[in-house]
């Protein structure tokens, strides 16, 4: 009886060769797998962005019903700061100021202007907590600062804020989308030898991927006057004219 239940139990165990095919599929699986659950939480966090940009785009328009029409002054707001050390709204005097805090009595709470495709990036292009771009990860079109919004022709081609590690971008191709003609390139700060190149893939950040510092294949959240959202790919900006910043006037 002895022997049987040995013999049994030899049956039950597994030989080395039968783990090692169960352990080689289940890593064919993973390698499978991973991949998709990782575009799949990339696409909830591109649509997290983009309703946030959009929530944020309601805010602003708000704000110019009650203001005669004109959006925010913001020429001299440039930071990533929405309070003091009193735990205060900063003013919009305040060059260390995000740029949105003229848009406080609109936004319940500031985390709306947070991407979580970008919450946990190593460094800002300034000296300051890093934790901070969660609730300052867009930047602002400069162009739009006191815009009477009734004189814009289309306001579906004219840009609010969209995805930028630079807090309010004013510096033409240096910083924009656009270029400065066919055949040359947008966003030079962040290109090649340009002295803001290591912050290039902070940029065009939703379904970007890794390994090439100066391309990422992803694409950038643009909130336009009309409030829709829209995603752009990639690009070295002969499809982004200068008229979606300026704008065309009635």
């Amino acid at each position: 009886m002895q022997g049987v239940t040995s013999s049994l139990q030899a049956r039950r165990a597994f030989t080395l060769i039968e783990l090692l095919v169960v352990i080689a599929i289940i890593a064919i699986l993973i390698s499978i797998m991973l991949p998709c659950l990782w575009r799949a939480k990339e696409s909830v966090r591109q649509t997290v962005c983009q309703s946030n940009l959009r929530n944020l785009g309601v805010a602003m328009i708000l704000y110019a019903q009650d203001n005669n029409l004109r959006l925010a002054k913001s020429d001299l707001t440039n930071g990533f700061y929405w309070y003091d050390s009193a735990k205060r709204i900063r003013p919009t005097s305040d060059r260390d100021a995000y740029w949105a805090v003229a848009y406080a009595g609109y936004i319940k709470d500031p985390h709306v202007c947070g991407c979580p495709s970008f919450s946990a990036v190593a460094e800002l292009i300034y000296p300051v907590d890093p934790k901070l771009i969660c609730e300052a990860a867009y930047g602002l079109n400069s162009y739009a600062s006191e815009k009477k919004i009734t004189t814009i022709r289309d306001a579906g081609q004219f840009i609010l804020a969209h995805d930028h590690v630079e807090p309010k971008m004013e510096n033409g191709s240096r910083d924009m989308f656009h270029n400065d003609g066919p055949g040359t390139l947008n966003l030079q700060m962040y290109r090649g030898n340009g002295e803001r190149n290591r912050f290039y893939f902070g940029i065009f950040r939703h379904s970007a991927r890794r390994g090439d510092p100066q391309r990422t294949y992803g694409k950038a959240n643009i909130l336009w006057l009309d409030d829709h959202v829209s995603a752009l790919a990639e690009t070295t900006g002969d499809d982004v004219p200068l008229r979606w910043y300026t704008g065309q006037y009635r």
